[in-house]
């Protein structure tokens, strides 16, 4: 098969990854790429938001199997262009990624279908909010409507957090994306991520996670778009998957379908689990990122046979074939990150680095400039390693980062402290 993933960050590289161990992968393009992804798949400069441009793409180079990375393209409706040319797809219509592309919109969609999440309250002006916000009190969650790259969530503590965030909201910091806002009870409990195949009718449960969301040790300073992952999550257990699957999932695929917007893709869950119950804190229509590197390490080539028959409707006859292992992700962000950092610099020591199905250093945001590979954005590097405990997956990771020459960079030290 000729196959072209979208995208160019950490969760494409681990795809094409897995993707390239299968046998059934003759020919593998990556649009854009990155400088990590290039050393296993050819990188195709086009415009990935542009259903048109995606298509002309993929009839010119015979692609017979697209997958769609991130969720701006999903958003777009690039997903619906290449399906009615006709082309296998993997990834959900512009519709269906309303789960992602709209808080409010997966408020209604668990209020129709019963599925356990926060208290919530919608407003398109800021002085109602502010009103609803000195009412409520703090803690309390303020979430931009819309995508905001993972940015748009603020987990306001004290009540000057939350209108801190309604200024930066509804003053334009996330674009269109704030122009309605989401503020939803706080959550008590733990988060974990849970990832489920969905081909609009059947549900096959693809592996859990738990990431890092803030950026600083023991889960301090601001949010990011995740500092590191590992899986599995051993507070989702069975039965509390099995509870989610159930309560959450299953009822949501159905009302998609009901509403006649199947959705068909990877939706991942983020619960917060208290006392063995999971609530939904938000649904994302891809797989997560940094969370995909730990779950691809772990699959390896079966995540494309598993994604092909997500594409086909064949998720009642598939399965999902586990090792009893853990893997771990660490990343590695360029200083300043999540604030104002700076581009261009130059990191060495990754062609020393061990690359096997234990050890992988996947490129985030990198570019090869003059035979160097240098940084290009906040996160740059996602170094994951496997092992037979969350212990051992750990102390690979870190050796490998610590075995990068990169002055400019950092991570946290503590990725899968929980766990531990």
């Amino acid at each position: 098969m000729n196959i072209l993933i979208l995208g160019g960050g950490g969760r494409e590289h681990a795809l094409a990854w897995a993707v390239k161990q299968n046998p059934k992968c003759d020919r593998l393009i990556v649009a854009p790429g990155n400088a990590g992804i290039a050393a296993i798949a050819e990188c195709a400069d086009i415009d990935i938001l542009s259903g048109t441009t995606v298509v002309t793409f993929v009839e010119e180079n015979a692609i017979d199997f697209v997958i769609v990375g991130p969720e701006a393209p999903l958003a777009a409706g690039v997903a619906d262009a290449l399906r009615a040319a006709g082309v296998l797809t993997f990834g959900p219509s512009a519709a269906a990624a309303r789960l992602e592309a709209s808080k409010s919109f997966t408020k209604e969609i668990c209020d129709a279908s019963g599925a356990p999440t926060a208290g919530y309250a919608r407003f398109t002006d800021k002085a109602t909010a502010v009103d609803y916000v000195r009412r409520t009190g703090a803690p309390i969650v303020v979430k931009a409507d819309g995508l905001a790259a993972g940015k748009g969530v603020v987990v306001a503590m004290t009540e000057d957090e939350a209108l801190t965030a309604l200024d930066d909201m509804f003053g334009g910091s996330f674009g269109a994306a704030g122009a309605e806002v989401v503020i939803e009870e706080f959550m008590e409990g733990e988060e974990a991520s849970f990832f489920i195949l969905c081909d609009g009718t059947d549900v096959l449960p693809v592996g859990t996670a738990q990431d890092h969301k803030r950026v600083g040790e023991g889960d301090t300073g601001p949010n990011t778009g995740g500092m590191g992952a590992y899986s599995p999550a051993p507070v989702l257990s069975d039965e509390i998957a099995r509870r989610a699957l159930e309560e959450i999932v299953k009822p949501t695929v159905a009302e998609m379908a009901r509403r006649g917007t199947p959705f068909q893709g990877v939706l991942y869950a983020g619960l917060m689990i208290k006392d063995g119950a999971p609530r939904l804190v938000e649904y994302n229509v891809r797989f997560g990122d940094p969370e995909c590197q730990v779950l691809m390490t772990r699959l390896g080539a079966q995540a494309l046979d598993l994604m092909l028959a997500c594409a086909e409707g064949r998720l009642a006859e598939a399965q999902v074939n586990w090792a009893a292992d853990h893997a771990l992700t660490v990343v590695m962000a360029a200083e300043g990150y999540p604030g104002a950092y700076r581009k261009g610099t130059a990191i060495r020591g990754l062609d020393a680095l061990p690359e096997d199905s234990f050890h992988m250093a996947f490129h985030a945001g990198t570019a090869e400039r003059d035979g160097a590979v240098v940084a290009t954005g906040g996160r740059v590097l996602n170094v994951t390693a496997r092992g037979a405990s969350l212990r051992e997956a750990r102390e690979r990771a870190y050796a490998m980062v610590d075995a990068i020459d990169w002055p400019e960079g950092f991570c946290r030290r503590d990725i899968g402290w929980r766990a531990l």
